[in-house]
């Protein structure tokens, strides 16, 4: 599953020192929304409010989420080979790693023009087969338009792969969306979250859980931090943070932008 667009991770690291009594946290040094050197991303100002909480020091340590080997060797190249203690935004229960209690929840949406008043309420909406939609590619969204059919329909498709080395910024797609090179995206929220604000005009709505040919389609995923398996003190010592400062943690996810409400 990739949340990176939720995601196809691999590393091209430049680890740093990591200090004993620091809190280390692998993070992307230029992919925005999530993180970036200068610490405008939402991960990293997430990062910095667990670490002000815990007392202690972040360092953060650079590896490209983007290029070869996904979301499983990043966790190897960086987590598993013990060059952070931490790492963000990854689906709780994963198997990879041992996750902590979620601290947001968000979801797949469908994306378009208001002015066009679409009935695109679920991926089963009759009227996607006549859209030419736009979607991240390795992601929940291009695995329901397979099973559809979609993916040769009449309407056409787009793939983007923003997440993959040498992709754009996630905002490329809501760039195709507004220039009419594609009439629907669906993506990940989170990804463009923050983007979204200078598109006033964009409609913006939930893909549902739902299902398809008898098997269950997850579109909506609570977010949690990894550790490594085994580290259960610092895994109980996140949780106690979570649970304690989770309103200042929403308060940074929705000012970035990242929907964490479905009312």
């Amino acid at each position: 599953m990739k949340l990176r667009g939720v995601l196809p991770l691999a590393m091209m690291g430049i680890w740093l020192s990591v200090p004993a009594t620091a809190l280390s946290v692998c993070l992307d040094p230029d992919y925005l929304p999530y993180s970036n050197q200068a610490g405008d991303g939402f991960e990293n100002k997430i990062a910095l409010a667990v670490g002000n909480a815990l007392r202690e020091k972040v360092q953060f340590t650079w590896a490209s989420h983007r290029g070869h080997g996904g979301f499983p060797q990043f966790l190897s190249s960086t987590l598993d080979a013990g060059k952070c203690d931490v790492v963000m935004s990854i689906p709780y229960g994963s198997r990879e790693e041992l996750t902590t209690r979620p601290y947001y929840t968000s979801s797949y949406v469908f994306i378009f023009p208001k002015s066009k008043k679409y009935d695109v309420t679920s991926m089963d909406s009759p009227l996607l087969k006549r859209l030419k939609v736009g979607f991240e590619r390795e992601t929940p969204a291009e695995d329901a338009l397979k099973m559809r059919g979609l993916i040769t329909g009449p309407g056409g498709v787009v793939g983007f792969d923003v997440s993959d080395e040498g992709g754009g910024s996630p905002e490329v797609m809501l760039t195709a969306l507004k220039n009419g090179k594609i009439d629907v995206l669906i993506t990940w929220q989170p990804a463009i979250g923050a983007f979204l604000k200078a598109y006033p005009d964009f409609e913006v709505a939930i893909v549902p859980n739902t299902r398809a040919l008898g098997a269950p389609e997850q579109y909506t995923f609570p977010m949690s931090m990894g550790v490594r398996e085994g580290n259960d003190a610092l895994k109980k010592r996140l949780d106690e943070i979570i649970e304690k400062h989770q309103a200042e943690l929403t308060s940074i996810l929705a000012d970035s932008g990242v929907l964490v409400s479905f009312k």
